[in-house]
């Protein structure tokens, strides 16, 4: 169940990114983070008051409070970081926020097998040859890395916070709620201090509004796919090894590199797809180990 669920939240955030990456293109990237987060939070928030989750208020929420104001600088370096740089190079080093989720899943007595640390190997070594040499280019791409490497640590913190917040499924849907609307609150106080200073909320190239209402179809896809991803992640970590769970939900880079592979044409370079093959080898270590 964790290797599926896991799996599960690695194609949800491959979308989720490759969505958010295509629409940073199109309008200021705290627009989208804030738009398709409150989508998110009217679904979720819905969903509580079916379930009764609301009766599950409790001081674990706070981690619920953390991953909220975490996750918003995350994304907006993320976003900012798949419009300078991309696809198929961003999502990969992105994906090195693993780190943080396995460190603690082994702090707290994660003892993975030979085979399932062998895949812990090969498939973190897979994610970073997947990202490419791209240090030594141009300084966009530097850029671009930099801005990558603040997202992985902040999406890594995130998923430890997120798997602490609840040990029930109605306490996730609780849990997943105060984290959104956290996120919204973060990123709308930020989206209002960058417009008072000179920053836009709209696209500029003359569409305004009509831009965005356009694109809330995929606005909500990738609120919704992003949200849905925090949960499958969530039940695999409570279900299985944080370790294993961890890596196998950060395979998401080989999907939005295949999506931007398919949609844009993005092409890769040799060690980025011997590094996709190598990320590979690692889930079926880790799923037969």
């Amino acid at each position: 169940m964790t290797a599926l669920f896991a799996l599960a939240t690695a194609l949800l955030w491959g979308l989720a990114d490759f969505g958010g990456g295509l629409l940073t293109r199109r309008m200021p990237a705290l627009t989208v983070v804030v738009v398709s987060q409150t989508i998110a939070v009217v679904v979720l928030g819905a969903i509580v008051i079916a379930t009764g989750a609301w009766r599950e208020v409790g001081p674990e929420l706070w981690y619920a409070v953390a991953a909220g104001v975490v996750g918003p600088v995350a994304m907006l370096a993320f976003y900012k970081a798949l419009a300078l740089g991309p696809m198929g190079v961003v999502s990969p080093l992105g994906s090195l926020g693993v780190v943080v989720p396995v460190s603690v899943g082994l702090l707290l007595g994660d003892r993975p097998g030979v085979l399932q640390f062998a895949g812990i190997g090969v498939a973190v070594a897979g994610i970073v040859l997947a990202g490419g040499p791209e240090l030594r280019g141009a300084p966009v791409q530097r850029q671009a890395v930099l801005l990558t490497l603040v997202a992985a640590f902040g999406f890594g913190s995130v998923m430890a916070l997120i798997a602490e917040a609840s040990t029930t499924l109605t306490g996730l849907f609780l849990a997943l709620f105060v984290q959104r609307v956290t996120n919204v609150a973060v990123g709308g106080g930020a989206l209002f201090v960058s417009v008072k200073r000179g920053g836009r909320a709209l696209p500029e190239d003359g569409g305004g509004m009509k831009v965005v209402w356009a694109a809330l179809p995929a606005l909500a896809f990738v609120g919704l796919a992003d949200v849905a991803a925090n949960g499958t992640y969530s039940i695999a970590a409570q279900n299985g090894p944080v370790t294993v769970a961890a890596v196998l939900a950060n395979l998401y880079p080989v999907v939005t590199a295949l999506a931007a592979r398919g949609v844009l044409k993005e092409r890769l370079r040799a060690v980025q797809a011997a590094g996709a093959g190598l990320a590979l080898v690692g889930t079926v270590l880790l799923a037969t180990g």
